[in-house]
């Protein structure tokens, strides 16, 4: 985490309340993401710095510890209780009759311990964003932030599992200095000042602080010859392509987890993950009933009547359906196994609805065959509506 954080205002990025929810401001991001993609904007310099600035406010507005730790130190700036030209807690230091004159330096608050020999405060509260811990803690390197993205996958696909090209811009690892920071050949050395720890501690007044190392910058170590390519951050926003395998029987709007394939993490620290949304279009054939199947089969009244047997598609060829005689319209008959796949293996069933499908002209053969079927069909008894409506 790093001071930058108490100066920018994420929820403005996003375009969110301070109140929002996880899905609002998964929903904001989503769709600022999608209109500022680099790839949607090339060549726009204001486009990119906005894609960025999204990014960021959603690495730490979506991770609910990030955001508590954010919301804490943006209400104690707000608050009054230290501002940028000193500390004055109304009446004490650094006021007439006060203990202590003079400015406090942000780096006193940030550094973790509020007293001497005494973790607590500030210093606590504080601790995660900046330096977890005190000067007790060495400074570790930090994880690469999450990144979501999206996909759209046809119907089929998305049943039977398939494997996509996704194209993304994002913080990756350096690929000439290999994440280190280092010009190619060197390493980073550890940092004498401060031993590797990323703080160093001093003494005012009555007061012992920690703050982060000056000569390191908190990292814990010093880069001499700092590669050329990311600017000894081990970090560039770079495009790539993954490859991602998406199961058989995925829904629409599931998540998918691809652990590593994240953003980078300063100086070699491990990667995040990449959270991948699945959209699955609707096919003009099939629907779906959990990991069931479903089609509507036209039919005629004479294959209902008759009984029949009838060519269906499903996911991997064509199967015959048997239609027994006198089916009713609407009846479901189910062929099993032949539905979705199953995570845990097997697969749901298919479930086929017969609908008559009537002729909309006949000619005159067909007329007259069916003139003499209805009359055999009175002269039967058969009656439709029979013991219907109370007839």
């Amino acid at each position: 985490m790093n001071r930058e954080w108490l100066e920018k205002d994420f929820y403005k990025d996003l375009g969110v309340s301070s109140s929002a929810t996880q899905d609002e401001i998964k929903k904001a991001y989503r769709k600022l993401a999608r209109d500022l993609h680099p790839d949607k904007n090339p060549g726009d310099s204001k486009a990119e710095d906005r894609f960025k600035a999204v990014s960021e406010a959603n690495a730490v507005l979506s991770d609910p510890e990030k955001r508590k730790e954010y919301d804490e130190a943006r209400r104690l700036f707000a608050g009054g209780g230290f501002g940028r030209g000193g500390f004055s807690p109304g009446g004490g230091y650094g006021q007439p009759g006060g203990g202590f004159s003079g400015e406090f330096n942000l780096g006193d608050i940030f550094g973790g311990a509020a007293g001497a020999g005494a973790d607590g405060g500030l210093g606590d509260l504080l601790g995660g964003l900046f330096n977890r811990g005190g000067a007790r803690t060495s400074s570790r390197p930090r994880r690469g932030s999450d990144v979501e993205t999206e996909t759209t996958l046809g119907f089929r696909e998305a049943a039977q599992g398939v494997t996509v090209p996704l194209r993304m811009t994002s913080p990756a690892a350096c690929t000439t200095c290999h994440g280190s920071g280092a010009k190619p050949g060197t390493s980073p050395r550890v940092c004498p000042h401060c031993n590797g720890t990323g703080v160093v501690s001093r003494n005012q007044g009555a007061f012992g602080f920690s703050e982060p190392c000056e000569d390191c910058r908190g990292t814990g170590s010093i880069i001499d010859d700092p590669c050329v390519d990311c600017r000894g951050t081990g970090i560039q926003n770079r495009t790539r392509t993954i490859t991602v395998r998406i199961p058989p029987g995925v829904r629409d709007g599931q998540r998918i987890r691809l652990a590593g394939q994240g953003e980078a993490g300063l100086r070699g620290a491990p990667p995040g993950d990449l959270y991948v949304t699945v959209h699955v279009s609707q096919d003009k054939v099939f629907g779906r009933n959990g990991d069931d199947l479903t089609l509507v089969l036209p039919v005629s009244y004479a294959e209902l009547v008759l009984g029949t047997t009838v060519s269906v598609p499903t996911l991997d060829g064509r199967v015959g359906v048997k239609v027994p005689p006198g089916t009713a319209d609407g009846r479901t008959l189910r062929v099993r196994g032949r539905g979705v796949p199953k995570r845990g293996g097997g697969a749901g069933d298919l479930l086929v609805t017969v609908k008559v499908a009537v002729p909309q002209k006949l000619d005159d053969n067909a007329t007259e065959a069916l003139r003499r079927y209805a009359e055999a069909e009175n002269t039967s008894g058969f009656d439709p509506r029979a013991g219907w409506a109370g007839a």
